[in-house]
């Protein structure tokens, strides 16, 4: 049964409260039966795109198994067009409707780009570059309107600024998702998940 947006987010949210308090839900994923029953096909119910950080693993931090979630990784959470073309097919050829954007505290890409608008010069690479190019004018519009703030609460706003620029561009930068949005109830939010602490935060794009 496909779940609507409301429904996916509320069950990401049990999924996480299971993970913050050490308790496993299900063993679905280490089953024979249920890598069986995918055989024939998917239907994740919520796409995550997600920060490739190896301490943020979307399945485990949401307490999910195989074939719940779509998941597309990059560092940063950075959205371009090949991050656009997976959600698009994801919503369109499994009918998921939730998208989150998923970052993190601490993000090293986010901390990356501080420093390259504090002290302008070359990037490690030109790939490197695209990154911190993505990430780079949600930051510095933080910036310059708080030219003062420490690093670490910089880190901080500019990792939620980041997150918000994201889940912005999903929803206005494909007609695709502009259409699902508009007529077929897809939902995009952006969230925040503490290493800290193992929660997550849905801050962005939701009541």
């Amino acid at each position: 049964m496909k779940l609507n947006a409301t429904e996916a987010l509320e069950r990401l949210k049990e999924g996480n409260h299971r993970y913050v308090s050490e308790v496993r839900g299900g063993d679905t994923y280490t089953l024979k039966a249920r890598r069986n029953a995918l055989l024939a096909g998917q239907e994740p119910f919520a796409i995550v795109l997600g920060c490739s950080d190896s301490r943020v693993p979307a399945e485990i931090v949401f307490n999910q198994g195989l074939g719940d979630l779509f998941v597309i990784r990059v560092a940063g959470n950075i959205v371009a067009p090949s991050q656009i073309g997976s959600v698009e097919f994801a919503a369109r050829e499994f009918g998921s409707r939730l998208v989150v954007v998923l970052g993190h505290s601490n993000c090293g890409a986010v901390a990356a780009t501080i420093s390259a608008l504090e002290q302008p010069g070359d990037a490690p690479s030109p790939n490197i570059g695209s990154i911190i190019d993505r990430i780079r004018p949600a930051v510095a519009t933080l910036m310059e309107s708080a030219p003062n703030e420490d690093r670490e609460t910089l880190i901080g706003h500019a990792v939620r600024a980041n997150i918000r620029a994201s889940s912005g561009r999903l929803r206005t930068g494909s007609v695709v998702l502009e259409d699902l949005i508009r007529n077929d109830g897809l939902l995009v939010v952006g969230a925040e998940y503490s290493l800290e602490t193992g929660e997550v935060d849905f801050f962005d794009g939701v009541g």
